[in-house]
């Protein structure tokens, strides 16, 4: 192999991802089971075919339209209100929090979360050349107010990552828990930012928002008392739109103003405004689905109990069950009967995602199988 000069943290690393395996029931990635209507994909048509006719020419780079859609989704959504300047977007929501390390991290800055949680988060501290510690949540993946302000008060990150609904626990957090962490937050001394000291930048990640039980409020709604917040979203999960890799992040205007200035010209391209665009035009169908998959979680996560097996509260559309002393025999006993779910989070857990009916039923088939196999 040809030797190249690679950055010295990157030896040895393997790209990020989950198994793509071709099988009857994939439940490993936490997508939207439900392909998009004939409705929405004839919005779709039309709308992606009115912008192809502009395709010679850039599309905007600041893009008033989508932003504008999206406030206007938050509000119906969340029920805060918010103008298009406070909405930002990209290729994901991995673009999105890439543009808050790049703007806030850096050498000599940290960024920190609370384990278990996303897996990506450390990859964009490395890639942004910003130092990464991380404190732990409690044995049921709670978040303990008082341990996370000590280890912010110990650590001063410039940045805390809040998943919430947590990855891969499902775990969502208190909004007195959030407002503990912005106060102690807003007394980190960041090095070489400005005078007065300005604080920590803090973003609550709430990539699967919209399946959080009834009466779970966003944190969009401290967005109006704390400058530093920021709250992510994407709509690759509510909206069936894992395919279309659109993230967004909502945040005071001088927060996100400052992400336009490391995005890359012309980010989102022009098909992608329109493809979002047309999809929620269609978000009252879309939510819709939302509700149906909430109900299957609940159905899942009762029935695993019922079979002896601890499961995480989950406000997410997946659920984190164990523990197995050889969680791997489990996935690969479950793979081998066409299932395929997700090795990922504490020693002995497994992740599964939120399916159809059909879906659930055959994975509720296989973990009877496997479990009864491995208990003779």
């Amino acid at each position: 192999m040809t030797n190249l000069p690679l950055r010295p943290e990157l030896a040895n690393e393997q790209p990020y991802g989950a198994p793509q395996l071709e099988v009857p029931v994939a439940l490993n990635v936490n997508e939207n089971p439900y392909a998009p209507s004939t409705a929405v994909i004839d919005t779709l048509r039309q709308d992606v075919a009115a912008a192809a006719a502009g395709l010679h020419r850039y599309p905007d780079r600041d893009f008033p339209a989508l932003r504008q859609a999206l406030a206007d989704y938050l509000a119906r959504e969340s029920g805060v209100g918010l103008p298009k300047e406070q909405l930002w977007a990209a290729n994901g929501s991995n673009e999105v929090l890439t543009h808050v390390l790049q703007a806030f991290g850096g050498p000599g800055r940290k960024a920190a979360t609370f384990a278990p949680s996303y897996s990506m988060y450390s990859e964009y501290a490395r890639n942004t050349h910003t130092a990464w510690v991380e404190g732990e949540r409690e044995a049921d993946f709670t978040l303990d107010p008082a341990r996370a302000v000590a280890f912010i008060e110990e650590h001063q990150p410039a940045v805390i990552l809040l998943a919430s609904p947590n990855n891969p626990t499902g775990t969502a957090l208190p909004l007195g828990t959030v407002e503990a962490i912005l106060d102690a937050a807003a007394q980190v001394v960041v090095p070489d930012a400005p005078e007065p000291n300005v604080g920590a930048i803090v973003v609550v990640d709430e990539a699967y928002a919209e399946f959080r039980s009834a009466g779970t409020p966003s944190a969009l709604n401290l967005l109006a008392r704390h400058p530093n917040l920021a709250v992510s979203r994407t709509m690759s999960k509510a909206f069936a739109a894992a395919g279309l890799r659109l993230g967004y992040l909502a945040a005071s205007q001088p927060l996100v103003d400052a992400l336009r200035v490391v995005r890359l010209p012309y980010h989102l391209s022009a098909v992608t405004q329109a493809a979002a665009l047309a999809a929620l035009k269609h978000s009252d169908e879309l939510l819709a689905q939302v509700d149906t998959l909430r109900r299957e979680r609940d159905g899942l996560v009762a029935w695993l109990r019922g079979q002896g097996l601890q499961v995480a509260d989950t406000d997410a559309n997946f659920a984190l069950f164990g523990p197995f002393a050889d969680r791997g025999a489990v996935w690969q006993g479950l793979l081998d009967r066409g299932v395929l779910i997700r090795e990922v989070g504490p020693p002995g857990w497994l992740r599964v995602s939120v399916g159809t009916s059909w879906e659930t039923k055959a994975f509720k088939q296989a973990l009877i199988e496997v479990m009864e196999a491995r208990s003779k």
